[in-house]
């Protein structure tokens, strides 16, 4: 019979080398990533001025745009995201927002505010959607529509904007975010631009906890006071200026966060809209749009771009955090899951080859092997084991490498956009960068297993 000491030692260091591998693909994947990022951010940003989009704008090629913003129980921020909206330059927008079937004072205060009258207008049902309670039109804002409709979900309600739709391409945005008054006209130039038809624009999203904001308009970036908001601060710059824009420069686009993101109407109606079928609606239709682009004959794209600014609250309590990274893990692991048929399929190009398994094997699995790779020390201590001699000292510089990536998403920022121009803001993220993976990045890889598990347990909704 095999002792047990000589299993428990061979199965502990078969996962340390898979969480060696782990923390050195991660971690190599995203310095391809940075570098790819940095020397495009560095080379394009030469010369580039506000000029171009006032030529832009003034060109007559830009098609009418529909801003939809789907709220539910947003009494309290609504109205902020109007203006927002109401300030944006671009020439013509349309601004639809639908009510989905709000239990607080959202449709009573966009009433009174906005003096809406309700009208018998004709709405077609390119999408099955939830029923429709009734459409009002302001006597302040001849360009927007309110919906009022049966409470079905984010999905539900975007669709029914969609419905409504009567553009070409539309704007998705969060009830609670502000948009800059250029993040239209930033969104759409590489849809004009493209020798291909753009099935989606995005942009970046930063977060607005502490900022100065009037008017509907972020008019200081701040940083907050609490930490927990600054990290994620952090966390949101080197996910963006990294992550995202570095799959898209590889053409390898799976997400674009649907707070804030340009679509082609026609082929998201010829996708079937957004599905409920998983809590991250946002991501599923990206990779639909990105698969069925590969069956069409005229080539179609995803594009990201650096500077349109969206400002949105992030989590100000643990138990708030906690809710939103299950449901983006839940989102992710739901869409990966749908999609398997992706996976190393060369037809696919980048997105099967590299963007799918990274997906998959780091986002995914990745926090798994992570957070069991912490309780590997402990467990061995309580079992005797021996953990080999540089076990926790390459878990310890993957992680002071991991900072260092951090702090290198904040140096970008510094050098290029400077969204946070006070001088104490730059040290104090880049303290946040030092420190965020030592603690913060082990709380969120909790509530990341916590999604995990709920997507093994066929979970499949929004947490209350």
């Amino acid at each position: 019979m095999i002792p047990f000491a000589a299993v428990g030692e061979h199965i502990l260091r078969e996962f340390n080398l898979l969480t060696i591998a782990y923390f050195v693909a991660g971690n190599g994947a995203y310095t391809v990533l940075m570098l790819v990022a940095l020397a495009f951010v560095m080379v394009r940003n030469r010369g580039r001025t506000y000029l171009e989009l006032e030529e832009l704008r003034d060109s007559g090629v830009l098609p009418p745009l529909t801003v939809i913003v789907p709220a539910y129980n947003e009494a309290e921020t609504i109205l902020e995201t109007l203006r927002s909206v109401q300030q944006a330059d671009y020439p013509q927008t349309r601004v639809v927002i639908v009510d989905d079937g709000s239990s607080d004072s959202t449709l009573e205060r966009l009433t009174k505010t906005l003096r809406l009258e309700p009208r018998d207008l004709i709405y077609r049902l390119a999408l099955p959607t939830r029923p429709v309670k009734q459409l009002w039109v302001s006597t302040v804002f001849p360009n927007l529509l309110v919906i009022s409709k049966e409470h079905g979900g984010k999905p539900d309600a975007l669709n029914a904007g969609i419905n409504a739709c009567r553009t070409p391409y539309f704007c998705t945005l969060d009830a609670d975010s502000l948009i800059e008054p250029d993040a239209l006209l930033r969104l759409m130039r590489p849809i004009v631009r493209s020798h291909h038809t753009v099935s989606v624009s995005g942009g970046i999203i930063r977060v607005r906890n502490g900022c100065k904001v009037e008017q509907g308009l972020v008019a200081k970036p701040m940083l907050s006071q609490s930490w927990l908001e600054r990290l994620q601060v952090v966390e949101y710059l080197r996910s963006f200026l990294f992550g995202r824009a570095g799959w898209n420069l590889l053409g390898g686009t799976l997400i674009v966060s649907g707070a804030m993101a340009v679509f082609d109407r026609q082929l998201v109606i010829e996708a079937g809209g957004f599905s409920d079928a998983t809590v991250g609606e946002d991501m599923e239709m990206v990779v639909r749009l990105q698969k069925r682009a590969r069956r069409r004959t005229t080539p179609t794209r995803v594009a990201f771009d650096f500077d349109p600014v969206c400002w949105t609250r992030c989590p100000s309590s643990v138990s708030t955090l906690a809710r939103q990274r299950r449901r983006w893990q839940l989102g992710l692991c739901q869409t990966l899951w749908m999609n398997w048929r992706m996976m190393f399929n060369p037809r696919y190009g980048v997105l099967g080859m590299v963007s799918f398994p990274f997906h998959v094997c780091i986002e995914c699995l990745g926090a798994v092997i992570e957070f069991l790779g912490y309780l590997v020390v402990p467990a061995a201590f309580a079992l005797h084991l021996a953990l080999p001699a540089f076990y926790i000292p390459l878990v310890l510089l993957s992680l002071v490498y991991a900072a260092f990536l951090s702090a290198g998403a904040i140096l970008l920022e510094e050098l290029t956009y400077r969204r946070y121009p006070r001088r104490r803001d730059l040290y104090v993220l880049l303290l946040g960068a030092l420190v965020d993976n030592f603690g913060f990045r082990q709380l969120v890889l909790f509530y990341r297993v916590q999604g995990f598990a709920l997507f093994l347990a066929g979970f499949n909704r929004w947490e209350g």
